[in-house]
């Protein structure tokens, strides 16, 4: 009892489980506790897991010299590890993950002759994996991913005869895996990635036909899958041998791997045709994305065809590799329960079968950066559970359908970077839940619908720009509040800006550039505190530049250029303490140029074309100002840099 009550005095808080832990019950009874049946009173069992414990663990605990479970996991305790433990020779599993422990193993563990299963999970542990581990012969189970463990895998470990699970999982150990591993016939769980080891695969892996898990993803290991791969794996479920640096073709004879549900072999250097047979697997999830695999011709696509038969498959990756031709009719008959299908940066051509819309599980279609043309299928509408459609950099045509008005559950609409013509559909008012959309690049006509302006729920992009969009800007842009990011440049826009904007104080970026907006600019604009980007450029805007934009004191990037502005530049522009380029070329503007501030070290300003200003620092080479002089700059406009490009991954 004194033991166990120490246990709860070291603690720094007490919550409720600990309650009955007082001399007036029997410890045996109290939470958490068991005693052994045989020898009264002797405590054989500490299961405090999830309880919200915080603290150390107390070195109290090696006197409970029973102790065959000591399970402490998914608390708050930090600091090490205590060496007292090491007198537990009883103690057959200690739990201790997701917690904050620290610091290495301790030497006194490999006393500990009785453990089975040590679990130190998801705790901040260092040094190396020590070689006495590998002398704890009962040992079934080790689980220390999600430290920080250096060195290398000790090669003692291939001593432990009985063991079943070994998990090292995201930590930093390097060199190669202990070919002797792969002789543990009773091993059904190795996880050994997100670490830094080189080196391949030891062949006597491949033949553990005990083996459920096989994980040496995101390390650097190279080499080939032997042709007869699949043979000696009859209870393989998982395998995880993405971002590494494999090569060669995938063996036919995967196929024979019948249990298998997540095969993952996606960003590496494999080559070559598909065999037909990986499609027979049936997965639930099949990666193959970022490799060199090819396709051609029909017989090259065959694997979908048998894919077709895979009721349980829920994700299929084949983006970034050099699948070409056409996308064969059979994917329509893919399961209805997919949810993701990536295809995007392959060179697959053609038009977008009609019955990919069969696919009604999708929660997520990606078909960007390939050769698609014709138009987009109007029952794309019937993927109603899509939540990201991604379209852009292809060659599709004709009108966007009204149908997509039909996807509410969209986040992400790209269209960008296609031919797509004619207005924009009004039923994407019904996207309520979208956050970010781009039709830039397209032939979009007509003016801009009112109704994408109220869609409130967009918060990162909006952009329409690069089309042939007329008219005005409505004043529903104020609606958009939540949005970072807003693009309208290149069209055919005109009119007055509105003063609306205003209300869009969560926007980082502005740019309405080369359109035909006339009239002032807004002063109201200034109010947009968080701006950052603003770029009015090659517009008819007219009128001074208003004295409170030197109130957006963090702006970094400032075009007003190519537009009939005059007066003087505001002094109120010294204040922007982040501007790193200013561009005012060709307007009519006049007076001194200020010369404090950010005007005296900016070295990205452009005044070029305004024939009326003066002064300034002497790096501008403008005149002086006496009252009659007017100098001339002598710059070349600054090329705009392009808003946001590829900043947008193709994945939500």
């Amino acid at each position: 009892m004194d033991t166990l009550l120490a246990f709860k005095a070291s603690l720094s808080n007490q919550p409720d489980v600990l309650a009955a832990w007082n001399t007036t019950t029997d410890f045996c009874s109290w939470p958490g506790i068991s005693c052994s049946l045989k020898h009264k009173h002797r405590v054989t069992v500490l299961n405090l897991t999830s309880e919200g414990l915080a603290g150390t663990i107390t070195p109290s605990i090696g006197n409970l010299t029973f102790l065959k479970i000591l399970d402490l996991s998914q608390n708050n305790f930090h600091g090490q590890i205590p060496s007292s433990i090491g007198r537990l020779s009883r103690l057959q599993y200690l739990h201790l993950p997701k917690n904050s422990l620290h610091g290495e193993l301790n030497a006194n563990l490999k006393n500990c002759t009785s453990l089975k299963g040590i679990n130190l999970s998801s705790n901040q542990l260092t040094g190396e994996i020590p070689a006495w581990v590998g002398g704890l012969s009962s040992l079934k189970s080790i689980m220390l991913m999600k430290n920080n463990f250096t060195g290398i895998i000790p090669a003692s470990l291939n001593n432990l005869s009985a063991l079943q699970e070994i998990a090292l999982t995201f930590n930093q150990l390097e060199g190669s895996i202990p070919e002797g591993l792969g002789k543990i016939t009773s091993l059904k769980l190795i996880e050994l990635g997100a670490n830094h080891l080189s080196g391949i695969i030891p062949t006597t892996f491949f033949n553990l036909s005990s083996l459920i898990t096989f994980s040496v993803a995101q390390n650097k290991l190279h080499g080939t899958l032997p042709y007869d791969f699949g043979n000696h794996l009859p209870n393989l479920k998982n395998l995880l041998l993405d971002s590494n640096s494999f090569t060669g073709s995938l063996p036919a004879s995967i196929v024979n791997a019948t249990e298998m549900y997540e095969l993952d072999l996606g960003s590496n250097n494999f080559t070559g045709r598909l065999p037909p047979e990986i499609g027979m697997l049936c997965p639930g999830l099949l990666v193959l994305g970022t490799n060199q695999l090819m396709a051609a011709t029909d017989q090259d696509w065959e694997f979908m065809t048998f894919l077709t038969n895979c009721t349980d498959l829920r994700i299929l990756d084949l983006r970034r590799n050099m699948f070409g031709g056409t996308l064969p009719s059979s994917v329509a008959n893919l399961s209805t329960q997919l949810q993701l299908l990536w295809l995007g940066y392959n060179e697959i051509s053609g038009r977008i079968p009609f019955g990919i819309c069969n696919l009604v599980g999708l929660s997520e279609l990606q078909l960007y950066i390939n050769q698609f043309t014709g138009a987009l299928p109007d029952c794309i509408g019937r993927l109603n559970l899509l939540e990201a459609l991604h379209l852009n950099d292809n060659l599709l045509t004709g009108f966007l359908p009204s149908s997509l008005g039909n996807l509410t559950r969209l986040l992400g609409l790209f269209t960008y970077s296609n031919k797509f013509e004619g207005p924009l559909p009004t039923s994407l008012r019904n996207l309520q839940e979208i956050t970010v959309a781009s039709f830039s690049d397209n032939k979009l006509t007509g003016p801009l619908p009112k109704e994408i302006f109220n869609l409130s729920s967009l918060s990162y992009i909006l952009d329409l720009s690069d089309n042939f969009f007329v008219g005005s800007l409505p004043s529903e842009v104020g609606s958009l509040t939540k949005l970072a990011n807003l693009y309208i440049s290149q069209n055919n826009l005109s009119g007055m800006l509105p003063s609306e904007q205003r209300n869009c104080q969560s926007l980082r970026a502005l740019w309405l550039d080369h359109n035909s907006f006339s009239g002032s600019i807004p002063s109201s604009i200034s109010k947009m505190r968080g701006l950052e980007e603003l770029n009015l450029a090659k517009n008819t805007l007219s009128g001074v530049i208003p004295q409170e934009f030197g109130l957006m004191g963090g702006i970094k990037y400032l075009n007003l250029s190519h537009n009939n502005l005059s007066g003087h530049i505001p002094e109120s522009f010294q204040n922007m303490s982040l501007l790193f380029l200013l561009d005012l070329s060709f307007n009519h503007l006049d007076g001194e140029v200020p010369s404090q501030g950010v005007f005296s070290n900016m070295s990205e300003i452009f005044f070029d074309g305004n024939l009326g200003l003066c002064g300034g620092i002497s790096e501008l080479h403008l005149p002086p100002c006496p009252p009659e002089a007017m100098g001339n700059g002598y710059r070349n406009h600054h090329a705009r840099p392009k808003p946001w490009g590829m900043a947008i991954e193709n994945t939500i």
